[in-house]
């Protein structure tokens, strides 16, 4: 998978529901509900259920760390 593949798959969740997996540093393990918000040429950002905004990179979801479960 290369940059744009990830953009363009990342983009195809914008504003919709998912559930999300997120492997953090030291093996961190976060999952968690919400919607994919809004997309920059690098970094994107999800709104989780509790009104948290994180942000991702795309080389997270290229590299596997990020996951859209569903």
């Amino acid at each position: 998978m290369n940059l744009d593949t990830a953009k363009r798959e990342i983009f195809s969740h914008l504003k919709r529901p998912h559930h999300f997996y997120y492997k953090g540093s030291r093996n961190q393990i976060e999952e968690f509900d919400g919607m994919i918000i809004k997309c920059f040429p690098s970094i994107f950002l999800i709104e989780t259920k509790d009104h948290q905004i994180k942000s991702f990179a795309y080389s997270d979801f290229i590299m596997k760390h990020f996951k859209i479960l569903y």
